[in-house]
């Protein structure tokens, strides 16, 4: 597919002034962004030292230092000696200003950084009443609703270990987090509202085997657990509880890599963490006091965390949707909440698009449009800059084990549906192919030392899963595993991860341009395109999983021949399409990213030859 050669957005003169890069480059001295970047990966302990001030971080006690490389950049060391509770940080802002905004029963509501912070509090009193204090790990595994919200503050507040369990898992997924982790207890709901259907939470919980639970009741007749206990019951009467202080690189909250076989990695967040994911709200996603944001994700996925902190550390208010997002009634909710920053996932636009269910809403309140979780339709991302009345849409790319994104865009760049436009502040990569060697297309690699990115695992060696034998002899190199295409102009595109790279025809070609390819054939709402080995060895064979639009039954052998014609004229006639599976749904976690090595082997016994 050839790559986009024209801007679908410019900054205006007024977007130019009011962004925060834009002071930030004066007071800095910086003559451009070009500039800006370099300095942040040239001065790396000069530049977070101007983030920490800016973003007004607060430290009970300074650090010091900013940066301590002395035992190599894969072990830095970050604010040593420094000491803090980052929830501080989130209410440093005015007590009446809104923190939340969000719907619940039809009704709009709006929650203050002062009403947050009494409940919050109210929560660490109710931790310390149930014998759990520093140190200790309580799970969440809810919706990203209030309560979810309040919980997470209330835990790092009182120094606990917030477990980052998604509500989507079933009770086994959420028994593997709650054993690698020894939670000692879990924040959850009775059920979940789903699209009008209630699913059960508390039930999956149980079956979880979860020692005790902190449960949101919506309904009168939920029976808990002897060892359980209502929210309600939980919170403890409005209390000033003192934060409790710790070192800058204390845990604060651990999260899961959505692996698909195996034990996912336990990755922690330090007190450091939710810095780079202020940061990239503030400079990145142009975030300002004031800003209502939304973002349809989960605490289980790196997003709902970093939700929090881009949000609440930069003064602005959350705007929270308690149900499924693909529906007209979270369109609405975007409009009534007034939000101005609006993130999404690529296949949430594509189901919009494909329905039409936000037809004539009126988004004008938008001012800027962000995308992350997988590579994203450039089709899909022009519809929805329409949508919003031609706002830009920056492309964000990065993980959890960064805090945030290595690669991104800013309002001060042209923006161009489905790729990005820069490295993040503070952070720089390279791209290399197989071999090692630079490349315009390959494996990215990013050159550390960030705060953010992940120094331990809890169950894995973290040495090996992203250092051992990575390239490179002239600066030290950090494996990510996504693949990246440089552009020409110096732009960039995601090409899915390296992973889901395959070897066609003796030819490198990535799932990402193989799907973004077939996406325009009719009936199709979205595909997974595979490598399968064949049984005995030899080439993989490329097999296509396809969705179909609701009550259409497409002939198999003819969208096979449209595919392949697609990719013989936009891509290269050496790929050869072996087979193409209609299938009701593609297998995701629950970040929303589709499970490719599960894919493999839904097909791989079947293959009769």
């Amino acid at each position: 597919m050839a790559s986009p050669t024209h801007a679908s957005w410019h900054p205006s003169a007024e977007t130019t002034a009011r962004a925060n890069l834009t002071s930030f480059m004066a007071e800095h001295g910086s003559a451009n962004y070009a500039a800006l970047h370099s300095w942040s990966v040239g001065h790396r302990g000069a530049f977070w030292r101007a983030v920490i001030d800016r973003l007004g971080i607060v430290l009970r006690r300074p650090p010091d230092s900013i940066l301590d490389v002395d035992d190599g950049v894969e072990n830095a060391r970050w604010l040593t000696g420094a000491e803090l509770n980052i929830a501080e940080s989130c209410f440093q802002h005015p007590h009446d200003a809104s923190a939340i905004v969000y719907r619940r029963d039809g009704a709009l509501h709006d929650m203050s950084y002062g009403a947050l912070r009494t409940a919050m509090m109210r929560f660490a009193a109710g931790l310390t009443a149930e014998g759990l204090g520093p140190g200790d790990r309580v799970a969440i595994a809810m919706a990203m609703n209030v309560e979810a919200v309040i919980a997470y503050l209330g835990i790092v507040w009182a120094g606990g270990i917030v477990v980052s369990i998604a509500d989507s898992f079933a009770p086994d997924e959420i028994a593997t987090r709650l054993r690698i982790t020894d939670a000692k207890a879990v924040v959850t709901q009775d059920r979940i509202q789903r699209a009008g259907k209630h699913l059960p939470m508390y039930e999956k919980v149980q079956g979880a085997g979860a020692d005790r639970s902190i449960v949101v009741t919506t309904q009168p007749d939920t029976e808990l657990r002897p060892q359980d206990v209502s929210w309600d019951a939980f919170l403890a009467p409005p209390v000033d509880v003192e934060p409790h202080i710790a070192v800058s690189n204390a845990h604060t909250n651990i999260l899961f890599s959505s692996g698909t076989t195996g034990d996912p990695k336990a990755i922690p967040w330090t007190q450091l963490t939710p810095i780079k994911a202020a940061m990239d709200g503030h400079f990145h996603h142009d975030i300002h006091p004031g800003d209502v944001v939304a973002w349809p994700t989960n605490l289980g996925w790196m997003m709902g965390p970093w939700l929090i902190y881009a949000t609440l550390i930069n003064g602005a208010t959350m705007a929270l949707h308690d149900d499924v997002p693909s529906e007209r009634a979270f369109g609405e909710f975007v409009r009534d909440a007034g939000v101005t920053m609006l993130g999404v996932v690529p296949s949430l636009v594509a189901a919009w698009r494909r329905t039409s269910c936000m037809a004539g809403l009126d988004w004008s309140a938008v001012r800027v449009l962000s995308s992350t979780g997988e590579a994203s339709n450039a089709d899909d991302m022009s519809w929805l800059m329409t949508l919003a009345g031609g706002k830009p849409i920056l492309e964000y790319c990065g993980g959890t084990e960064i805090g945030g994104g290595y690669l991104t865009g800013t309002v001060l760049q042209p923006a161009v549906p489905s790729t990005f436009t820069t490295p993040a502040l503070g952070l720089d990569l390279r791209i290399l192919d197989e071999k090692g060697s630079p490349a315009e297309s390959g494996e990215v690699f990013i050159v550390p030392p960030s705060i953010g990115l992940s120094s331990e695992l809890l169950n894995r060696d973290h040495h090996e899963a992203y250092f051992e034998e990575t390239p490179g002899a002239e600066v030290a190199l950090r494996r990510h595993g996504d693949h990246i295409e440089k552009l020409p102009g110096g732009r960039y595109r995601a090409q899915g991860r390296i992973d889901d790279t395959m070897n066609l025809g003796g030819i490198k070609v990535s799932s990402a341009e193989i799907e973004r390819t077939v996406s325009a054939v009719d009936g199709l709402v979205e595909s997974a395109a595979v490598a399968i080995p064949p049984p005995g060895g030899g080439p993989s064979r490329l097999v296509v999983f396809a969705v179909p639009e609701p009550d259409i039954k497409p002939e198999r052998a003819k969208w096979q021949a449209d595919m392949q014609q697609r990719i013989r004229d936009q891509l290269n006639p050496l790929f050869k399409i072996h087979d193409v599976l209609i299938v009701d749904a593609l297998p995701r976690t629950a970040s929303g990213k589709v499970m490719r090595r599960e894919l493999r082997a839904q097909y791989a016994p079947a293959d009769p030859s």
